[in-house]
Order: structure tokens, then C-alpha cells, then sequence
């Protein structure tokens, strides 16, 4: 069976060339992104203080996408610390304001700011990308917030009844039971939510004990890292197809999105221009090697971005895909946020994504970092929430895969860290009330 190329492909030719009809080519995009990178320089260093500042006595001229190697990178904290210097507009342009608080973290919260337009290309995205898994007599359930305009539920929405689709803003799940009794009595036949709730449903047994019975074709998960547990296992409860998009609010919400032949996200590359660098030495790392993920805006006239460090690790995949699509793909992002045992050993959420969500009586979990009792240790604390009654056989089955995470086994076994973990029988899910990424809680040296 031949794979159909990504829905992206032809979108992204007629933002390029004004025709989606004809072969695409990497000199097409690559000559479209060079001068969208010059056209956002310019912009910046005439309109953003804080550009300005940055670029101050540097040359700004483009003759090559390497020229860009030559400009400071974005981070993070210069967000947090000058969220207004970044503004190309006037404030009163710009409608959407949002605040990123992520979970298991202090400090200052980023602020993204967004024009009418820049939204609209966000829906111009959700509008194509979707074409990829939804047809127009698809009925959508978004398990994502959407209460206020411009939120990610509503941007959402907007671009699957372009499609021709059907979308409706269900929001976060509160109860499970009333959610999966909406999916069958309004015959939804897609589902775009959070990889952690989303999981949760296909778990969910009613007080007879029975499991869900959905007849869907495909779910979209979003917003958080989605391990390849999750994915089998709503392959196996609801037999339908999972797709993965990669995004984050700093992007305009959407960076890439699987085709049906799951092999690596395709890239938004009208929009965005993306660069896979060393985390050391800030250096471009060749394709298939491992590196940050750093990106620029193309087209947004708020708050472009020029090299901004997302902290999330990947790398260009090389070779075509099966979808024969010209665009670039990325493979599944490997972590985000980092928390650091020693200068070398690392751990994510992705870590115990992998190995808890295995298992088909973990519904969610926590992770806490505090300091050891001893001089150079620290204690990790999960707190895990569990799908039938506690035993020792389940306790025994929780270490085990926790000794599967090569960073925890290896940190218990010389000492530095000590691991305790409390589980919670509950015949009623405690559902998460905010979209916010799940993170490691550092909480070493906050006493």
C-alpha cells in the first residue's frame, strides 16, 4: 500500500511559488527561506530594542543560509527578562497575550505576543496539517483548552472546519465517563488531546469493569512527549491510527507533523526555519546526529524569533521518506528541560514516560527531585497513581522498570541517589487541570 505524500507539501508550494500544482524542490525552499530570513532581519533591527541590541556592530546582510551561523542565539531567559523589547508592533496590534508557566519550575513566566496575522497563519497550519488525518465528514473532539479566543482548542477548531471537518471544543478531561459517553453518542471519529489523558480514557473501565469500545480512525496527540507506549497502546485498545505533532507556543504552536508513514515529523518551512545544533559548542551537527533544536520565524510581524534555543533535542532525519515528500523530516523529540544528576547524567520525563506508561496499570505519575540526606546525593521521589489496588508484586514491578532508566539505575547503584516511590489506588482518575508540559520537579537547594 503506497503512502500518500504529507498534506504539507503542496500547502507549502503554494506559499512558496503561488502554485501547489507541480514538484517541489529543496532549492525552492531553501532560495523562500533565505529571503525570509533577510526580510525578518530587517525587520527586527529596525523595530525590536532588543534585537537592536543584540546585533549592534554585527552584520546583518544574508548571502547564505550559513550566514546565519554568525548571530547570536534567543534564549529562554531573554524572553522571560524583555518580553516587550521584542515587539516589532504597536501594543495596540497585537491580540493574543500568553503567559508560559511550565509545570515543576520557578521564576519568571515567558511572554509570546501575537498580531491577528500571526494567529491566522497558525490556523493556516492546523488547516493543512489536519488534512493529513481528517476527512470532510470526520467529527473532531479537541481535548485541549479553548475556552478564550486564540486559544490552541479554538485555533484548532477554526482550522478543521476549513478542512470540512467537524471540531468541537470538548477541553481539558475533567470526567472520563461523560467524556467517552459524548465520543459515542455524537459518533466522533478523531481525537486531538493530551498523550497523558488521552491514555487515560483508553484505560478507563466503567463500574462494571469494562474498557471503552470506540470505533475512531485516528488520534492526534499534542503538547507533551509521546512515548511509544502510549502509542501502542491506544493502537491496541481503539485500533485506530496515532499521529505525533511537534510544537510549542515560541513556534506559533506548530513546528511539524507526522504523515501516515510515522517516520519523523515534516516541517513547517514556510513559516519557520529550523537548525540542529551542538548544545556545547553552538555548532550545526550533520544530519541523523543528535542536537538542540533551534528555530527562526519567517513570517510572523509581533514577536519574530532569530535562532531561538528550544532546549528540546532531535535530529534531521536522513534519506527520504516513504511519503516521497522533498520536506524535511525531524525525528521524535528525545527530551525538553532537562534535569541534571551530574555534569554529564541527565534525565526528562521521557525517561519514565517510556518505561511506566508500559505498564497497563499506571494511569500517571510524578517526579520530585530533592537533596539527599548525604553530601553530592539526591532523592527522587515518584509518586504514582495506579489502575487497581496496591501489592508487592505491582511495588516490585515499579522498581524494576525504574531500573530500566539507565541514568536512575546506574546513580542508585554508586550512591549518589536514593529513590522512594508512593503509589495511589484509585477507582476515580485525578485529571490534570492544566495543559502545561509535564516536567521533573527540581526542588534541590530551594530549602
Amino acid at each position: 500500500m503506497s503512502i500518500k505524500i504529507t498534506s504539507l507539501e503542496p500547502w507549502i508550494k503554494r506559499k512558496i511559488t503561488g502554485d501547489s500544482s507541480g514538484a517541489l524542490t529543496r532549492k525552492q525552499i531553501e532560495d523562500y527561506q533565505l529571503a525570509k530570513l533577510q526580510e525578518t532581519l530587517n525587520l527586527v533591527t529596525s523595530k525590536s530594542q532588543f534585537y537592536t541590541r543584540l546585533y549592534s556592530g554585527l552584520d546583518c546582510k544574508l548571502s547564505s543560509l550559513q550566514d546565519l551561523l554568525k548571530l547570536p542565539f534567543t534564549t529562554s531567559e531573554d524572553l522571560k527578562d524583555n518580553p516587550l523589547d521584542f515587539l516589532c508592533v504597536s501594543q495596540n496590534d497585537i491580540s493574543r497575550i500568553v503567559t508560559l508557566r511550565s509545570s515543576g519550575t520557578t521564576g519568571k513566566p515567558k511572554r509570546l505576543f501575537f498580531t491577528e496575522a500571526d494567529q491566522e497563519l497558525t490556523i493556516d497550519f492546523f488547516h493543512h496539517g489536519i488534512l493529513t488525518l481528517v476527512r470532510p465528514q470526520d467529527k473532531v473532539l479537541i481535548l485541549l483548552p479553548g475556552e478564550t479566543p486564540g486559544s490552541v482548542g479554538e485555533l484548532l477548531r477554526l482550522g478543521i472546519e476549513r478542512a470540512g471537518a467537524t471540531g468541537v471544543v470538548h477541553g481539558l478531561v475533567t470526567d472520563p465517563a461523560a467524556t467517552l459517553e459524548q465520543i459515542k453518542q455524537d459518533n466522533f471519529n478523531v481525537l486531538v488531546g493530551i498523550p497523558t489523558q488521552v491514555l487515560n480514557l483508553a484505560r478507563f473501565k466503567d463500574s462494571k469493569g469494562n474498557a471503552s469500545s470506540l470505533k475512531l480512525k485516528s488520534v492526534l496527540l499534542s503538547t507533551d512527549y509521546v512515548s511509544l507506549s502510549i502509542v501502542q497502546e491506544l493502537e491496541r485498545a481503539w485500533g485506530c491510527k496515532v499521529f505525533d505533532h511537534y510544537g510549542m507556543t515560541e513556534m506559533g504552536l506548530g513546528v511539524g507533523l507526522e504523515c501516515e508513514g510515522f517516520c519523523g515529523y515534516h516541517l513547517r518551512e514556510a513559516d519557520l526555519y529550523i537548525e540542529i545544533i551542538d548544545p556545547g559548542s553552538g555548532r550545526p551537527v550533520v544530519d541523523g546526529q543528535l542536537g538542540e533544536v533551534v528555530f527562526t520565524t519567517l513570517t510572523r510581524s509581533a514577536m519574530p524569533l532569530i535562532r531561538y534555543r528550544t532546549s528540546d533535542m532531535s535530529k534531521f532525519i536522513p534519506g527520504p521518506c516513504v511519503c516521497h515528500t522533498v520536506l524535511k523530516r525531524l525525528d521524535q523529540i528525545k527530551s525538553r528541560e532537562r534535569v541534571y544528576l551530574t555534569q554529564a547524567a541527565c534525565l526528562s520525563m521521557a525517561d519514565f514516560d517510556e518505561v511506566l506508561f508500559a505498564l497497563d496499570n499506571v494511569l500517571d505519575f510524578e517526579v520530585i527531585l530533592t537533596d539527599g540526606m548525604q553530601k553530592k546525593e539526591s532523592q527522587l521521589q515518584v509518586n504514582v497513581q495506579l489502575k487497581g489496588p496496591v501489592s508487592w508484586e505491582v511495588k516490585r514491578t515499579i522498581q524494576q522498570a525504574l531500573d530500566k532508566i539507565s541514568v536512575v539505575r546506574d546513580a542508585k547503584q554508586n550512591g549518589s541517589l536514593r529513590i522512594f516511590f508512593y503509589l495511589e489506588s484509585s477507582s476515580v482518575m485525578i485529571f490534570r487541570k492544566s495543559a502545561a508540559k509535564r516536567q521533573i520537579q527540581d526542588k534541590r537547594g530551594s530549602i
